[in-house]
């Protein structure tokens, strides 16, 4: 019977983990806000919240496209159905072409986004004649053959086209100004052969397919969260909760206040968000979320405007300078509405912490007892009496000390608040081991490593500080110094003038480095090795600018919060085991079938930096390495890259101090 129910649970285990392969990313776009339809036979093309899916009528399907399977953008401004070419046009905010077909295959058109030309490319309208799209740009209008995937002409008008109209082989064209008209028979691309007309059609919009269907397609739930904004991200007890809105030195984001949780079922939860507050106009900016741990359902959360209360996802109250004494605005006229609260944590106690920027009290505590009370120290001091301000981002490290930084050029620094003694300590000396000035101007992210340092984000890089460096704020910081191992005694700071925005550590202690402007950095435990540098480019990720990173080390699912939404990576790292035994570790796909499967079988349940080892069933080593974490991944080939023959393989495991671990058996079928 026991063999059984292994049997049972591994199957389960197995189709649990079926989606998440190594190496897998996926996209959580929003599809919320329907904006364009388009029907397309029996099917309806939709453009939602600048994504894109498409609904069956007949058995009421939906395929969601995002980048991860087969789109080559992010934020969508138009679409429009081509019936001769039988291609939906999908037209981008930096003018990328795709072209969908009713079978979800994709063909990217990038000429008109990759050329360099004088003008405006942006792409104002869709005008679809024969198989053709006239596409009314900011420079003049660009005729897309559709059915053959190219861009067959340009006409340099060097006027910004708003809209297109064909009739009688006659195209009009709107300007800013007026209208002007060419004949399809001549040569259009000779501006001469364009002239001004004040006989024309109507430029109305053909809205019929909109009009007809958005009912429909009101009632349909294509799954994904509310809006594209991540800006603070955690993992909480295998969901992910995140808020989108932000601030910086100058200005507020203006997004709309947003509280979106993923469950482990991949559902999307929101929170209330039909909110009016109390002293202030609008309910928007909420820049840091805290779960409380006396009740996860209890949950609080920052923004430019004060702390709101939630529990179970229902909006309570909000707290700011109007009711509780704490809080101050950081505008000179006491403005409510500028209450710059940020960085809010809890302690394991159930006190509640949160930072306010530019007012007389720089931190401020609700108790777990629903007492409220304030902390001001020198060390806050920016302007006189007044915090410094833009302090963001806090975290709680492993010796129970809240850390925090002030992103502000003016004074780029970053904080220990010891609030068991009501101690703070600045650390404002940018000056490297090497004696050399970093000259930042920014600081805007803190991260504890599993060795206990102390690391931060600067717009020129990664620095860090050991306890050494704790316990005496003016030593300085340390820029990791990565070999050359060319021969040379040199090396080169470790991602040095890189902007740093974000930084999360995985279950093998391994760092991932969020940046502006150049994705993301996957660096190795002992910072020596760039294993991963993903970009726009050469991987699916939304967007090379990094809001924020959060990581399920349960799964190793790297979650990214980029200025174009959300998406995620299957990473090969978990949360190590504190034992391996028999009931937890195991591997999958298994059995492993090469006749279907080429991917990584994953051997999971693994203690930190476990010896691992493959052996035939006559004990012959095929493969052996080290786990990341828990987690330890085979490629099904021996020592030679060969594939290995059918039978069943053993999982040896030890350690990483020798001790003897336990053995798991992998069934290989050609």
């Amino acid at each position: 019977m026991k063999k059984y129910i292994i049997i049972l649970f591994l199957s389960i285990v197995n189709s649990q983990l079926a989606n998440a392969q190594i190496g897998k990313w996926r996209a959580y776009m929003a599809y919320y806000d329907v904006q364009q339809i388009q029907k397309a036979g029996n099917e309806l093309f939709v453009m939602a919240s600048n994504d894109l899916y498409q609904y069956n009528l007949n058995d009421q399907s939906i395929y969601t496209y995002d980048k991860t399977n087969g789109m080559s953008d992010t934020y969508l401004t138009h679409i429009k159905w081509c019936p001769k070419a039988e291609r939906l046009i999908a037209v981008y905010q930096n003018s990328n072409i795709d072209l969908v077909s009713l079978e979800n295959d994709v063909v990217n058109v990038s000429d008109l986004y990759t050329k360099v030309i004088t003008g405006d490319k942006t792409i104002n309208h869709i005008t679809i004649y024969e198989q053709y799209a006239y596409l009314a740009c900011g420079f003049g209008i660009v005729k897309l053959d559709v059915a053959n995937y190219e861009i067959s002409e340009s006409y340099m008008l060097k006027q910004n086209i708003q809209n297109i109209v064909i009739k009688d082989n006659v195209i009009y064209a709107k300007t800013d100004k007026n209208v002007i008209c060419g004949s399809l028979k001549k040569n259009l691309i000779d501006p001469n052969n364009w002239q001004t007309t004040t006989i024309f059609p109507p430029f109305d919009d053909d809205n019929t397919d909109y009009n007809t269907y958005i009912e429909t397609v009101r009632k349909l739930n294509p799954g994904g969260p509310k809006y594209n904004h991540f800006f603070n991200m955690q993992m909480y007890h295998g969901k992910l909760y995140t808020v989108g809105g932000g601030w910086y030195q100058s200005a507020n984001f203006r997004r709309p206040g947003t509280v979106q949780v993923l469950n482990e079922d991949k559902d999307w939860i929101i929170y209330q968000d039909d909110i009016k507050p109390a002293f202030a106009p609008r309910y928007e900016d909420i820049n840091s979320i805290a779960i409380d741990p006396l009740n996860e359902n209890h949950v609080m959360v920052a923004s430019c405007s004060g702390v709101y209360e939630f529990l179970d996802g229902k909006f309570k109250k909000n707290y700011t300078a109007g009711n509780v004494s704490y809080f101050e605005s950081a505008a000179s006229n006491g403005d409510p509405n500028y209450v710059r609260t940020d960085g809010i944590i809890y302690d394991q106690e159930g006190n509640l912490y949160c930072l306010n920027s530019g007012s007389k009290t720089g931190i401020i505590k609700l108790s777990s007892d629903g007492k409220w009370s304030g902390f001001m120290n020198k060390a806050l001091i920016d302007k006189p009496e007044h915090a410094m301000r833009v302090m963001k981002g806090s975290m709680i490290d492993s010796r129970g000390l809240l850390w925090f930084v002030n992103a502000h050029s003016d004074h780029p620094a970053f904080f220990c608040y010891d609030y068991q003694n009501n101690e703070i300590f600045k650390y404002d000396n940018f000056t490297n081991e090497d004696g050399i000035s970093l000259s930042n101007s920014w600081t805007e992210c803190i991260c504890e490593d599993k060795d206990g340092n102390i690391w931060v984000g600067t717009d020129k890089g990664p620095v860090y500080i050991t306890t050494t460096e704790m316990a005496d704020p003016s030593i300085g910081v340390i820029q990791y110094k990565v070999p050359r191992n060319d021969g040379t005694d040199y090396a080169d700071y470790l991602l040095a003038g890189i902007y740093i925005t974000s930084i999360a550590i995985d279950g093998a202690g391994r760092k991932w480095f969020g940046t502006n402007g150049n994705g993301v950095y996957l660096i190795s435990a002992d910072n020596n090795t760039q294993i991963q540098h993903f970009t726009t480019t050469n991987s699916p990720l939304l967007s090379d600018n990094i809001e924020s990173i959060a990581i399920d080390n349960k799964t190793g699912e790297v979650f990214f919060g980029t200025t174009a939404g959300l998406c995620s990576y299957m990473s090969d790292a978990i949360e190590p085991s504190e034992e391996m035994t028999d009931d937890n570790v195991y591997a999958y796909p298994n059995p492993v079938n090469f006749n279907d499967y080429n991917g990584l079988i994953t051997i999971v349940g693994l203690t930190y930096n476990a010896d691992v080892k493959i052996t035939n069933a006559t004990g012959f080593l095929i493969a052996e390495g080290r786990s990341n974490g828990g987690l330890f991944t085979w490629d099904g080939k021996d020592k030679k890259g060969n594939r290995v023959a059918s039978g069943v393989y053993n999982v040896i495991t030890a350690t990483k101090d020798g001790k003897k671990g336990t053995v798991c058996r992998i069934a290989i079928v050609k």
